[in-house]
């Protein structure tokens, strides 16, 4: 982006960046193949790029504990930062101006607001090619799917974000307890992603009750650009948010 484009970028009012000088497709083929550098292992992940200022990414026994999968323009990131502020989080996106806009918008809200937002960060990576790449085995207490690609051809369906094969890959990143949330318009991407994660024997449903007391099953419909767009249409969202079991060795 040239020097006159970035500075027309940003609001003079609010000194965020303006989405429209960043818009994308939709989606991605996830299944292609994309140039971006990925770290060889979760250690070689360097923190101080992501947190520079981070008294939490400071200690080396910190880890980052929330994924939005497909994070978007950062709407959940956002709302998640001040709601949890002592907890590290990334935001994976393979849209590469997208990444871009969430990485403006994070700069911008840590200048405006001296001391936050330095627990949040994003990435540009294929998160169905690359998890194992970011996170330890059980180091994550949550994951988050928005309203994903429903690829609804069939023959598609292989790369939907959620299927057996990848909650394979989510079950070993995620620790026991942990929770994925998975929100869409779309009722048939909403109930095979239940049903995948029903049928699969490392996550349990939460409650009604562990629902209505978990603060972010709250934001799934409204903390982003989708979600609210449904809600102005008047549209429906299915929600599925399971939790990885705590496998109990017998004696």
């Amino acid at each position: 982006m040239q020097l006159e484009e970035k500075v027309a970028s940003i609001s003079k009012s609010t000194r965020l960046p303006r989405k429209r000088f960043y818009r994308a497709r939709a989606h991605s083929n996830p299944l292609s193949d994309s140039h971006f550098p990925v770290p060889t292992s979760p250690l070689h992940l360097d923190y101080s790029l992501h947190f520079p200022d981070s008294p939490q990414a400071s200690s080396s026994e910190k880890k980052i504990e929330f994924a939005d999968i497909g994070c978007g323009f950062g709407g959940l990131l956002i709302s998640l930062a001040t709601l949890f502020p002592d907890t590290l989080m990334i935001g994976m996106e393979l849209r590469d101006k997208v990444t871009e806009y969430v990485k403006q918008r994070i700069l911008a809200l840590r200048l405006s607001n001296p001391g936050q937002y330095q627990n949040v960060s994003v990435v540009r990576t294929n998160s169905m090619k690359y998890i194992p790449n970011y996170f330890e085995k059980a180091q994550l207490s949550k994951m988050f799917f928005l309203f994903p690609d429903p690829h609804f051809k069939e023959k598609n369906h292989r790369r939907r974000v959620i299927s057996p094969f990848l909650l394979d890959e989510y079950a070993y990143a995620i620790k026991p307890g942990g929770i994925i949330y998975t929100v869409t318009d779309v009722e048939e991407l909403g109930e095979w992603m239940k049903s995948c994660l029903e049928n699969h024997p490392m996550f349990e449903s939460l409650s009604e009750e562990e629902l209505e007391a978990d603060p972010v099953v709250k934001l799934l419909s409204c903390a982003t650009e989708e979600g609210q767009k449904v809600s102005r249409n008047g549209g429906q969202t299915f929600k599925a948010v399971f939790r990885r079991i705590i496998v109990l060795l017998k004696d």
